[in-house]
């Protein structure tokens, strides 16, 4: 009887040193009710709110990151890398790192309703930093991006639990949380850099002269041009420019051809208007594209099956690696017009490649630009190299085109395909990776287009420069389909022949202006589609962000 009195006694007595049953627990209980707290850089929490009471509930709101009135070592280690969070381009005011040592005093203090909210505080802020380095502050989806992040959501609460309130290392755990993926380290490595570019950079801006300045012409702006190119690491420290010249000559010309690869433009060394436009950008505006892209980069798979393909949208440009994140093909593409047939942002799987195939018109293309030809020639399908055909596909007409045809194209009821040749639209080859979008890669007949530095004329599919050995690639588990193969199949094998792949190869369709190749070397493209603008506003109204 005596020995279950001490354990009445020590039960509660337990309960109460860690909040259990306490008015610290109630409290708790309210704030997690709540979603709402108002010591918070950003008050709302309702969409943590479940997270935060499924991981209080199991200890019955008892505090998680005090022990005897005090902060654990857990969570004075996850306070300050709450505070480094600008580390990894986030912001450390969005996780309170100025309000956690006045926080911190007052629970010296032990003032009613201070634990409560220290507590609350350090798990709402917690969790929103696990999730934004895990899969981002914002939900791709909001942005009608045919990206998802819902496989790869953490369960906040166990996470919490399990790993961190008695966890030994918080450094070590919350490192892992982050994309596994080298681009996204050096991306933060840039970041760090232009940082400290946009601290040091005085801001002057370069005069606009009303025509190109071409090399070995005067220039009023040498010294902030040598300035700049110098600071951003295009012009070399021990490059020598002579102090008392305007000649625009020598060791500039060189630095703004390396500016203009940089920056998605023409590198002929002239000083052109959209040159200088990039020159004259704030390094501020750099800063913040780095950031965009780190958002983006947390929306990508963990993991991935199969070797991707990845193209970037504003770059232009098409990546194929290997299973260790090494380029092993790259190639200049043309995507969507900026205007009205913008390529969409989205992950599938590639499944077969089609050698000579049809180009089947879409009904947006056959409406607007098919129709309205056929009435001006009824010869214009013949001429084109096209054919009239059921929805199903059945041959009705490929020569002049009748009354009745005509009427039933107008009403959208027969389609339109281009037949197979090196006139077709697709070119020779096709790349699927079924979509709602009906998106896929092709070669074109127009290969002079690859040559412009801005390659946005397609109506929504992607043109590929090296089309054999795009397919060659995909192709590459099957060792009779070699680049040779490939190359007849194109040139003169039989239309419309479909190889299934083997293993299918994941393909993703991105967009980011900032990408920091292998060797460091920091690129920036513009925003063509208008979609860094988009993302920038969404993540300056704060939380809660789109879900």
């Amino acid at each position: 009887m005596k020995n279950w009195a001490v354990l009445l006694i020590c039960v509660p007595a337990a309960l109460a040193q860690q909040g259990g049953g306490s008015a610290v627990s109630s409290q708790l209980r309210e704030i997690a009710a709540a979603g709402h707290m108002a010591e918070l850089r950003w008050p709302d929490f309702t969409d943590y709110r479940g997270h935060v009471r499924n991981f209080y509930e199991p200890m019955a709101y008892a505090p998680a990151w005090i022990r005897d009135g005090r902060p654990t070592p857990q969570a004075l280690a996850i306070i300050e890398i709450l505070k480094q969070a600008d580390s990894l381009g986030l912001y450390p005011e969005d996780y309170d790192a100025s309000r956690w040592a006045d926080r911190l005093a007052r629970l010296q203090k032990a003032q009613a309703g201070d634990a409560a909210i220290f507590d609350a505080a350090l798990t709402v802020c917690l969790m929103r930093y696990i999730s934004d380095c895990h899969i981002g502050k914002i939900n791709p989806e909001h942005f009608k991006f045919g990206l998802s992040v819902e496989a790869k959501k953490y369960e906040l609460p166990t996470f919490l639990r399990d790993r961190l309130v008695n966890g030994q290392d918080m450094k070590a755990e919350l490192a892992q949380i982050g994309p596994p993926f080298a681009g996204y380290k050096r991306t933060l490595e840039a970041l760090q850099r232009y940082l400290q570019l946009a601290k040091q950079d005085d801001g002057e801006k370069l005069p606009v002269p009303a025509k190109p300045v071409a090399p070995g012409s005067p220039y009023d702006g040498i010294p902030r041009l040598t300035r700049r190119l110098r600071l951003v690491g295009d012009l070399p420290a021990n490059a020598v420019v002579p102090a008392d010249s305007n000649l625009y000559q020598g060791a500039l010309v060189d630095a703004v051809k390396s500016f203009q690869g940089r920056h998605g433009l023409k590198p002929d060394g002239r000083l052109d208007a959209p040159t200088l436009a990039n020159l004259n950008t704030p390094l501020s505006q750099r800063v913040d594209q780095l950031r965009l892209m780190l958002e983006r980069w947390h929306w990508l798979p963990d993991r991935f099956t199969e070797p991707p393909i990845i193209v970037n949208i504003p770059e232009f440009r098409l990546r194929a690696y290997d299973s260790d994140q090494n380029i092993v093909l790259s190639m200049n593409v043309i995507v969507g017009k900026a205007f009205h047939h913008k390529t969409p942002v989205f992950e599938k799987d590639m499944r077969y490649v089609i050698f000579r195939p049809y180009w089947n018109v879409p009904p947006s293309i056959e409406h607007s630009e098919i129709v309205s030809a056929v009435q001006k020639d009824r010869d214009y399908i013949a001429k084109k190299g096209f054919e009239v055909t059921t929805q199903a596909g059945q041959l009705v007409a490929s020569g002049a085109i009748t009354d009745d045809v005509l009427a039933q194209l107008r009403a959208g009821k027969l389609a339109v395909r281009q037949k197979p040749g090196t006139s077709n639209a697709l070119g020779l080859v096709k790349l699927i990776f079924p979509n709602e979008y009906n998106v896929y890669l092709h070669s074109t007949p127009v290969a002079q287009l690859f040559s412009q530095t801005r390659r946005d004329f397609s109506h929504g599919c992607i043109r590929v420069e090296k089309p054999a050995e795009l397919a060659a690639w995909v192709l590459r588990d099957k060792p009779d389909w070699s680049l040779a193969r490939v190359q007849a199949a194109m040139a003169s094998g039989k239309d419309n022949v479909q190889v299934n792949l083997t293993q299918p190869v994941p393909v993703l369709i991105l967009y980011g202006t900032a990408v920091v190749d292998p060797d460091g070397k920091v690129q920036f493209f513009d925003d063509i589609y208008g979609y860094d603008d988009e993302l920038k506003q969404a993540l300056a109204k704060g939380y809660p962000y789109p879900g």
